[in-house]
Parts: structure tokens; sequence; C-alpha cells
């Protein structure tokens, strides 16, 4: 008896000593979550993560490749322990193709097994050998590794799809990224993701100003940051009053500061009452106006709750590199400009003072215009 499965291999959740159990049962939800389309069915069984009945083993090896806590996955096949010469066949089938240097690696999870591992390597090996003469061994730096698990079945596979690893989503808290239709941010909320947080989005949507496909931009980026952490809830506040009674009461000047100060306000609102304990924006020191020192301290003053910078020291080009990596750049590069870009000052202040902030800011009947934005915010699930 043979089929194909998947084996999903974690990392750092292993090191969790008693906890592993809360952080297994998150990352094989997750990974139910992430290949539920393929029809598949997902277990934890004596140490690994098995995924089996897709319809598509490359495709499903692809979606659970990308859930966070996932260390790599290897298409594999299952079969029978006790018929070693059907194994040893269907290793040397496996390697039919491949050229250049191999090794067999075994490991007996079994300890009864009547093989130990260097003769399941030398057995295996032998066969392979027989079977493809464009390989040879290389024990130190092969180019391909036929792996045999014995456990309670025997598991073989050669391929190991590197996934993106990281700790399972939720089991880091909950926090409220700012969410523009630029590079930076997708890839702040990536990274927050990766280390086990669930990440909702607040995005700030200034129509006319910006049209319905900037949008409908911010909210493809949140899909596919969402496909690592299994979807995302997206909060479009709408803002055009706000950045309108800030351009026509306030200092030229100070007008960046002072939105960005009325967004932290607003994201911290919805934030707290959707359970997030902190803010993550993708800021990077120096990039622009609004991101110096004493821009980045006043704009803090107004929260509460802690606000996470995971790019706060890469240059452009590394938020770019990675923003190319997980699949966002080439759609925060589409020319649909966000509400950053509305009422810009000529010479924005880079050094800005409280008082003279503070003093812009009384021009503005401020809970009204945040209520305002709040009981106009639309809540969309991608």
């Amino acid at each position: 008896m043979e089929r194909e499965l998947i084996l999903v291999r974690y990392g750092e959740v292993f090191l969790k000593g008693l906890n592993r159990p809360y952080f297994m049962r998150a990352l094989v939800k997750n990974v139910k979550k992430a290949v539920a389309q393929d029809g598949a069915d997902v277990w934890l069984h004596d140490g690994r993560i098995l995924i089996a009945g897709f319809s598509d083993i490359e495709a499903c090896a692809e979606r659970a490749s990308r859930v966070f806590g996932v260390h790599s996955v290897c298409p594999a096949v299952e079969m029978e322990k006790e018929n070693f010469n059907a194994i040893a066949d269907r290793a040397a089938e496996m390697c039919r193709g491949l050229k250049g240097t191999f090794k067999v690696a075994a490991r007996r999870s079994d300890k009864r097994y009547p093989m130990d591992s260097p003769q399941i390597n030398a057995e295996i090996g032998g066969r392979i050998l027989a079977a493809c003469p464009d390989l040879k061994v290389d024990l130190h730096h092969p180019d391909h590794v036929l792996n045999v698990e014995i456990r309670d079945s025997a598991y073989l596979y050669v391929r190991v799809i590197p996934a993106v690893g990281g700790m399972p989503t939720g089991t880091g808290g909950r926090a409220a990224l700012l969410l523009s239709g630029g590079i930076d941010s997708p890839v702040a909320g990536w990274m927050l993701a990766k280390r086990g947080v669930q990440v909702m989005g607040v995005h700030f949507h200034s129509y006319p100003y910006t049209s319905d496909r900037a949008k409908e931009k911010v909210l493809e980026l949140a899909r596919i940051v969402g496909a690592y952490c299994g979807g995302m809830k997206v909060f479009v506040v709408p803002f055009t009053h706000i950045q309108m009674e800030i351009h026509e009461k306030c200092p030229e000047d100070y007008t960046t500061l002072i939105m960005r100060r009325y967004m932290m306000r607003i994201a911290e609102r919805i934030g707290k009452k959707n359970g997030a304990q902190a803010l993550i924006t993708g800021e990077s020191v120096g990039q622009v106006a609004s991101q110096t020192m004493e821009a980045l301290g006043v704009t803090d003053s107004v929260v509460s709750l802690p606000v996470f910078r995971p790019v706060i020291g890469f240059d452009k080009s590394e938020i770019i590199d990675l923003a190319r990596k997980i699949g966002t750049l080439e759609t925060s590069e589409l020319p649909y400009e966000d509400c950053c870009t509305v009422f810009t000052p000529k010479h924005p202040a880079t050094h800005p003072k409280m008082e003279k902030t503070l003093e812009g800011e009384e021009k503005l009947d401020s809970d009204a215009l945040i209520q305002e934005a709040i009981d106009g915010t639309e809540t969309v699930i991608v």
C-alpha cells in the first residue's frame, strides 16, 4: 500500500517546551485553513504534520509553505515499512532522471526495525546506484538527498521545499497595521505576522482625491499578506474631511505631521475595539520628513499602545527586496496614489515642536472629526 502525502516540518515551535502543544494546535489549524481549498486532510502524527487527499500536490505544497511557523514541506511517499525491497525499489524510482551526486539519509524512529540507519543507507544507496547511472555517491556535499524515515510507516522524499518559518499566526497577540498603498507598510505587517501576530489593517481613504482603484490596490496588498496568515480584516476609514480641515486650518509645514497624529488616534481606537495590543507602521528613520526622530516622537505621543516599526532601520532597497520576495512589490508599484500624497506641503517640518503641533490642532474639533471617521469606517475581510 502506498500513497502520496506532504510532510510539514516546523522549526522554532520545537523550542517551546511545555507550551509546545499550544503552538502546535495553532500551526495545525493554520495549515488546515491554508490547504482547505485542496480538500486535503491535515493531522499531527508522531512529531510531523501530514497532509493527504489533495488534488494537486504542487499547489498544496506551495500553500503550506506560506504558512507562518512552517520550516519546510516535503512531497513524500508513504509505504508499509515491512516490505524493505519495495521501499528500496521505490527509492530508486524516485531518483530516476537525477544527475550529479546523492546520498541516502535514513532516520529510524522505530528502534525495533530489523535494519539500523547505516544498513538502510547502504542497501538503498546500492539500489539507486544500480538503477541510476548518472548518479554518484557524495556523503558530504551531495546534490540530492533521498530521505527515508522509518516510523509507524516508511516515508520517502527527495525534495525539501523551504517555507517562510516564523511562529504560527495568532500565537503572538493582535496588532493594527496602518496600511497604505506603498511599499513599506505591507512589508512591516508581514514581518510582524511572521512572529505570530494576528494583523488587522487600517487604511485611510481620501475619496475623491484618491480613487477606488487606490482602495482596491490596498485590499489586494492585504490579500497577498493575508495569504500567509489566514486572511486579514481591513478597516477602510474615510479621511477626506479630516485632511481638508487640517489643510485649511493648520500651519502648512505641520499638516503632514498632524495628519499622521490623527491616523494614529483613529487606528488605536479601531484597534482597541478589535483586540489589538499594538500598532504597526512601515516607517523608516529619515526616509521622509515625517519620519525623523522628532517627528516620530510627536506622532507617538497621541497613543497609549506600543508602536512597532519593523523596518525602522532598513534602507529602501532592503524593503524593496523583501517586498519582491513576499509578492507585494508589483502591486505596491501600481500608479494609484493614497491619501499620504494629498495636500502634501512643499516644506514639511522635519524637526517639529510639540507646542506648535498642539497650537495647530487646537483649531480642529478633534473629537467630532475622529468620531465621524470611525462611524463611516467600512470593514472588509480579505
